[in-house]
């Protein structure tokens, strides 16, 4: 075995050799056909281009409305809270985050009150429903408003 012999376990494709004669295959025109916008240098095909008919992004009737002042919060229920935490123990966003209920600490969190609280527990979260502090207060728990 010499160092000239061995070869690359993969095989490598080898670089289409663009205009170097007809012989070739791929001279004269490169591979481009004939005449025409995508024959030409410096062409670029811009996405949804659809040769100067109507795009489908276009042609499609637009609905509804989008609020880009509206606030994204991450939303736990009190049913996963009565799971997740055992008897008098404090809940924040960087304990939810630990246990996996919620995913980001950039965004804030909204208690809502689905499920049901048999715990008293210390809440603190950005925002909390009516039914969620009325079950709350039923469960003899707290919970305090971050940011507040």
């Amino acid at each position: 075995m010499k160092i000239h012999t061995l070869r690359p376990k993969i095989k490598r494709k080898t670089k289409k050799r663009l205009g170097r004669g007809t012989g070739s295959g791929h001279g004269k025109t490169s591979g481009r056909g004939q005449k025409g916008q995508k024959a030409r240098t410096g062409f670029e095909l811009r996405p949804g281009f659809e040769g100067g008919q109507m795009p489908l992004i276009r042609r499609i009737p637009k609905r509804g409305f989008v609020n880009k002042f509206a606030k994204e919060f991450q939303i736990v229920n009190l049913g996963m809270l009565d799971r997740k935490f055992a008897k008098e123990e404090k809940v924040t966003p960087e304990i939810l985050k630990e246990r996996g209920l919620i995913s980001k600490l950039s965004l804030p969190v909204k208690i809502l009150g689905e499920g049901e609280l048999s715990k008293p527990l210390t809440i603190c979260a950005h925002k909390f429903s009516k039914q969620a502090i009325e079950k709350i207060k039923k469960a003899q728990a707290s919970f305090e408003l971050i940011g507040a």
